[in-house]
């Protein structure tokens, strides 16, 4: 509550489908909706893109709290600050993003990358994640989720963060320790926010530490590698393939060398679509309005330092 009594007011900017789609959530919390920022308790940014938040925010004085709806929020980076309390949509994504992640590591493995592309019926030496070591830059949502969907593939999994985060049923590494972990991996999955720590992670000599029949897969942004250094790996064979569902640049252009390798599985960024996540954002939204009303923690909380 207000600490005049009343419901706190939510300002879902700006108007559109997704607004639309999750005012029911905020209603559902008990709380009141606007299009008003001026008259606004919180706000529920209602894009992908910063865009106008900026202009809003500066009309919205007595907003305390933002919900952005991306997990990954390095776009928005510029306007988070400490003066209000900033929600993302952390672990919302998790589960179809780790899905694909799974689907291009297998593809890659059994080699289903080379056989979409065949012609006539040419078997090929195919490798398997049963026993197979795992190494997952991560230990949000996506990370935790893939660990889950490994582990009865009889799959070692190793899930890397800035402190060593335990996930259940991984081991658990310091980001140093990861990077050690590199060349005893038989696949690398990125899946952490685009920082100034992730940002060129996977670069020349990450790639060349690699073992020459490892997979590289990519569900977390394109700037976390190095496409130039990328592209030669894969042509060199430093690495046996990667599948590649954000790139940098993006959209990948046409022509782009990428797209003529026959070792990548390229996917247009497609692991969370608006019609996968809605239902889950809406979820999360209406759990936060709740927590809001109630005063208590708010999932998701951003740390402006940190960049995610």
């Amino acid at each position: 509550m207000t600490p005049g009594g009343r419901a706190p007011v939510v300002a879902l900017l700006p108007a559109g489908e997704l607004a639309r789609e999750l005012e029911p959530a905020v209603r559902s919390a008990g709380l009141e909706t606007t299009a008003d920022p001026a008259a606004a308790d919180a706000l529920v940014w209602c894009s992908w893109r910063p865009a106008g938040l900026a202009q809003v925010l500066e009309r919205a004085p007595h907003a305390t709290w933002v919900q952005l709806p991306y997990a990954g929020i390095e776009n928005f980076l510029g306007l988070v600050d400490d003066s209000r309390t900033w929600t993302c949509a952390k672990d919302v994504y998790g589960l179809s993003v780790a899905e694909l992640a799974l689907g291009l590591l297998l593809a890659g493995v059994r080699r289903i990358d080379r056989y979409a592309r065949a012609s006539s019926w040419q078997p090929l030496e195919q490798g398997t994640l049963r026993d197979a070591t795992v190494l997952v830059f991560g230990a949000g949502g996506i990370g935790r989720r893939l660990t889950e969907m490994l582990l009865p593939l009889g799959a070692r999994v190793l899930v890397v963060s800035r402190s060593g985060t335990p996930v259940a049923g991984a081991e658990a590494l310091t980001a140093a320790e990861g990077r050690t972990a590199v060349a005893t991996a038989d696949a690398v999955v990125l899946a952490v926010p685009l920082t100034d720590e992730t940002k060129g992670l996977v670069d020349r000599d990450f790639l060349a530490e690699m073992k020459s029949t490892a997979w590289l897969v990519n569900v977390a942004r394109g700037g976390v590698v190095v496409t130039d250094d990328l592209v030669q790996a894969l042509e060199e064979h430093t690495i046996a393939g990667a599948g590649l569902d954000v790139t940098d640049p993006e959209p990948l252009p046409d022509g782009h060398r990428l797209w003529q390798l026959d070792n990548v599985i390229i996917t247009p960024h497609v692991a969370n679509t608006d019609g996968l996540g809605t239902a889950d954002l809406a979820a999360l939204v209406g759990e936060n309005c709740r927590r809001f009303r109630a005063g208590e923690p708010l999932k998701g909380i951003v740390d402006p330092a940190a960049g995610y």
